[in-house]
């Protein structure tokens, strides 16, 4: 019998679960996001869900133990590992046009600035 795997979705944590503004502290996670609850819980409908950071792992394993939404992950990772889709506040879609993914580069902010 074939097993069905659900998809693996990467996210960010600054920005996209955290209220990330671009102060960055090594030993300081800032507070969660309000809806992330939500939508880890419809998220995890979709696919298995693998925290991506470039922080401390453990620290970042602290800070989803300490907001209750552990159990939404299967693993946290700072290597992009391959993915059905990846969420982040910084990420550029190609689409087909190296043109207009240059465009995009040259006028791209994070939604927080």
């Amino acid at each position: 019998m074939a097993q069905i795997f659900k998809k693996k979705i990467l996210i960010d944590l600054d920005g996209v679960l955290n209220e990330y503004k671009g102060q960055y502290y090594a030993d300081i996670i800032p507070e969660i996001k309000a809806g992330v609850v939500n939508f880890l819980e419809n998220l995890s409908n979709i696919g298995d869900l693998y925290l991506f950071t470039t922080r401390n792992l453990k620290l970042s394993a602290k800070w989803l133990y300490d907001n209750n939404i552990d159990k939404y992950f299967k693993d946290i990772t700072n290597v992009k590992i391959p993915a059905f889709v990846y969420i982040d506040d910084r990420a550029i879609c190609f689409e087909n046009s190296f043109e207009e993914t240059l465009d995009k580069i040259k006028n791209f902010k994070p939604y927080w600035k």
